[in-house]
């Protein structure tokens, strides 16, 4: 398995509506695409360096992790609650993504 970590900046006034878009929509399309979800976490202390949101997912390889990505951003229905949650604007303002291995002595391998 490898791993993803991904942190989510989100615009002033947009966090609600960035947790309920990844409550309401994200969460479902990431497992109908084959992602395993891990766990999601609101940072509760230096939210400008740490972010709104941050969740990491697994995967069985890199390769598919590309796959599975690919498909989630072609698919219509992310397209839609995209669209849907950025009526009043765009909610996110910076997204950081780390790849990771585990370590030879990590409980996850």
């Amino acid at each position: 398995m490898v791993y993803e970590l991904r942190t989510y900046w989100a615009h002033p006034g947009k966090v609600d509506a960035m947790h309920a878009r990844f409550s309401n929509h994200t969460i479902d399309l990431f497992r109908a695409h084959g992602m395993t979800v891990v766990g999601f976490w609101s940072p509760v202390d230096a939210r400008e360096l740490h972010g709104d949101l941050v969740y990491l997912l697994a995967f069985p390889s890199h390769q598919e992790r590309e796959r599975m990505f690919n498909a989630f951003r072609d698919d219509p229905r992310w397209h839609a609650a995209k669209a849907a949650s950025e009526v009043d604007g765009v909610l996110v303002s910076r997204v950081d993504s780390v790849m990771m291995d585990p370590t030879s002595y990590s409980p996850m391998h």
